[in-house]
């Protein structure tokens, strides 16, 4: 009973690191890594390295972007880090 009571403040750390740091993390990698796989054809995207470009085509793990003067860059999908705007 006394190592319970003795471990008590170490469980309770680790709830709260769960709750506050652990849980909040895994949701913004599984609504990220969502957001990668629902990419389409016509989406303004920025790249995790600031580059912003058009989506002109997506296959299994690759994603190709017309830039700037219809220059097209491949990138992988995981270097995507947000949609602008989605079409219609």
């Amino acid at each position: 009973m006394e190592t319970l009571i003795g471990l008590s403040p170490i469980i309770l750390m680790f709830v709260v690191m769960w709750f506050f740091i652990i849980r909040p993390a895994q949701k913004r990698q599984k609504q990220t890594a969502s957001m990668q796989s629902s990419l389409k054809r016509g989406d303004r995207i920025v790249t995790v390295g600031g580059l912003h470009g058009t989506v002109d085509a997506v296959d299994d793990t690759t994603v190709f972007l017309t830039v700037g003067d219809n220059n097209r860059m491949q990138f992988e999908r995981a270097a995507v880090a947000r949609i602008l705007s989605e079409t219609n």
